[in-house]
């Protein structure tokens, strides 16, 4: 025990040390398009961290060079790498406000969609199989947002395929969210909210599985409010759309571009 201790007592300086002895690289007087190359060569190599240093130097210094642009798209590109998704966020937010006309535009909104969609995911969460349909949903109303935007805006883009399967299975996520606020109503009683619900489930995402499972939780609480012909109609819708197949297992699978 003793020589354990004293084995975290000698990490621990150490790693004091090193903190202490390492400072950021001196890009003082490097000419500008220096630092571009660097920061180009780290980035292909994969020095992830090394390339956002060098990026963010140029951006400070040369806010209005020849690579003011590309310096920009680059370390948006490379906070995305890094998983830092809040900062990816604000940096391509920032670009497009500055360039709305860079032709690069569908891509930096389809990878603000790539990272409101991480944020919503949870690795942990997946890897223990934890049902997450009823999680906060706001990045995926986000990604959603987003990837509608591309399609809309940008219908040729490269990226606007990938963003069209990825619509599906947020749509699908987003449905079960509504599924659980529903069933969450009809535990307790709550008909009319049931009602109300399902109503907008059915405008916003009528082809989902949840959706259909929804309308026997409407057809429920109109018999449960004495509503008995209200029930019948949701009764026939949901025939109507029983036969339907569920596209919840295809959309399991992405195609991640980076």
């Amino acid at each position: 025990m003793k020589l354990y201790l004293k084995y975290l007592l000698v990490v621990s300086i150490t790693g004091l040390l090193f903190g202490c002895t390492s400072s950021k690289p001196n890009f003082e007087n490097v000419p500008e398009k220096e630092l571009f190359t660097k920061a180009q060569q780290e980035l292909e190599n994969g020095n992830i961290r090394t390339s956002i240093a060098v990026l963010e130097e140029m951006d400070k210094s040369f806010p209005f060079g020849p690579y003011s642009q590309q310096v920009q798209l680059d370390l948006i590109y490379a906070y995305y790498k890094s998983n830092d998704y809040p900062i990816t966020i604000a940096s391509i937010d920032r670009f497009i406000k500055l360039n709305p006309t860079n032709s690069n535009i569908d891509w930096v909104i389809y990878l603000r969609g790539l990272s409101n969609m991480a944020q919503d995911d949870n690795q942990i969460q997946s890897w223990f199989n934890v049902n997450r349909s009823d999680r906060d949903y706001s990045f995926a109303v986000a990604a959603f947002k987003d990837f509608n935007y591309l399609i809309a805006s940008y219908p040729n883009s490269p990226y606007s395929y990938d963003a069209e399967k990825r619509l599906v299975a947020l749509k699908n996520r987003l449905a079960n969210y509504q599924l659980k606020v529903a069933q969450y109503y009809d535990e307790r009683g709550a008909y009319v909210a049931v009602v109300n619900r399902v109503t907008k489930m059915l405008e916003d995402y009528s082809d989902t599985d949840a959706t259909r499972r929804g309308i026997n939780l409407m057809k429920n609480a109109y018999v449960e409010l004495g509503l008995f012909e209200e029930a019948s109609k949701a009764e026939l819708l949901y025939q109507a759309n029983i036969d339907q197949v569920s596209s919840t297992d295809e959309d399991k699978d992405f195609l991640w571009v980076f």
